[in-house]
């Protein structure tokens, strides 16, 4: 399926993501997006898995915050 539609750079380079591409993705209002440079064309993906909760009621040392935040980027990093 191709769907192909013109969008406006704003002045602070926001775009918005037309509905047409929302839908036929699943978008949501807090859904994680990737975002690479491939061969001159910018590629957007909707990331298929949620980034990792922290458990509450605990306290974490600067260590553990950095080690999960590692993990994390280089899950979405693939």
């Amino acid at each position: 399926m191709v769907i192909e539609v013109r969008v406006k750079v704003t002045r602070h380079y926001q775009i918005t993501i037309p509905s047409e591409i929302r839908n036929a993705l699943g978008i949501r209002e807090g859904d994680v997006l990737t975002m690479r440079l491939e061969d001159g064309k910018i590629v957007i993906e909707k990331c298929s898995d949620e980034l990792p909760k922290i458990r509450l009621g605990r306290r974490l040392s600067v260590e553990e915050i950095e080690k999960i935040i590692e993990e994390s980027v280089e899950e979405m990093m693939g």
